[in-house]
């Protein structure tokens, strides 16, 4: 999917269905191998909804990228993209992030931990330390062979967790 194909994903996310996601992210039961390390306190929490974009390369589905929308209360409040990055939509302030640990899920993409590695502003996501990926549904690339450069979109919701340091 080119950039203008995921941007009309995202904008029909947007007036499809997730600026009207559930108020604020269900309490989970989080697994010890994706808890944040002491001395880190959570920021925000926030639902999301959008797609795993998945490309076949030599027969097989790989994720290429997700894209998101992020919300709080019903109303959109960031943008999750390649990287995986996120982008406030309310102060422009970002954070790029690695998978740390991973806990898998039964029919979705897996739980996980993810150690901040780039923040960029003074907003909301400036100081991330930490980002945890919890209470997954769908997302899992389709079963099977594909043929080579085949791409695919495959909805998924999660809650994204936002940690700081103190």
């Amino acid at each position: 999917m080119n950039r203008m194909t995921v941007a009309l994903a995202v904008g029909a996310l947007l007036v499809g269905g997730a600026a009207t996601a559930s108020a604020s992210p269900a309490p989970a039961k989080v697994p010890d191998a994706i808890k944040v390390p002491a001395g880190n306190r959570a920021l925000a929490s926030y639902a999301a909804e959008g797609v795993q974009i998945y490309g076949c390369t030599a027969g097989a589905w790989t994720l290429i990228q997700p894209a998101a929308v992020l919300s709080r209360h019903g109303k959109p409040v960031a943008l999750h993209s390649k990287g995986p990055v996120w982008t406030s939509i309310v102060d422009g302030s970002t954070v790029g992030a690695a998978a740390a640990a991973s806990s898998p899920r039964e029919g979705a993409i897996p739980q996980l931990l993810l150690k901040a590695n780039l923040n960029t502003g003074d907003g909301i996501f400036g100081k991330v330390t930490y980002v945890q990926r919890l209470n997954t549904r769908g997302g899992v690339a389709p079963a099977g062979t594909c043929a080579d450069g085949a791409q695919t979109a495959v909805r998924y919701s999660a809650d994204y967790t936002f940690w700081v340091a103190g």
